[in-house]
């Protein structure tokens, strides 16, 4: 991690996750402020390599980005997806799926909408509510892709 930190240093690129399995292949899945390009990976992928010895050590690597079915795992990666849905498990186990229409260091305001029952006649009529959900109550939160 400490490799990866120092160079993606001053950069607006960060690591969203390691995993190094036990025959040492190692992946590693980093994030953008304004995305990830092929050139980010294998820009980060030859500094990884140049400091780490395979005489001493064989090994695998792998960098690519964050993926857009993987969960958010970090406050910084919500203020790309403004304007974008979200499905939003909560630790109480509620879901809410809608826009997300800000983020800040606390959590996130996202926008549902509903069909919910008229109150007088019969019917069902559209309802949009707007939560503020803390990160702290966030089990998961995963992009909507639209296919």
């Amino acid at each position: 991690m400490d490799i990866c930190s120092r160079h993606l240093q001053d950069t607006k690129l960060y690591v969203t996750g390691i995993k190094i399995s036990s025959d040492n292949k190692i992946n590693v899945f980093i994030d953008g402020d304004e995305g990830v390009t092929i050139k980010d990976c294998v820009t980060l992928s030859r500094a990884i390599e140049g400091e780490l010895n395979r005489d001493r050590e064989d090994f695998s690597l792998d960098v690519s980005s964050h993926g857009a079915a993987t969960p958010l795992a970090f406050p910084r990666q919500y203020k790309r997806h403004v304007g974008r849905d979200l499905e939003v498990l909560k630790t109480d186990n509620t879901k809410l799926e809608g826009k997300l229409l800000q983020s800040d260091e606390e959590g996130i305001e996202i926008e549902v909408s509903s069909r919910e029952n008229k109150t007088l006649g019969k019917g069902k009529t559209t309802v949009v509510r707007t939560y503020h959900v803390p990160y702290s109550e966030m089990k998961e939160t995963k992009i909507k892709l639209k296919y």
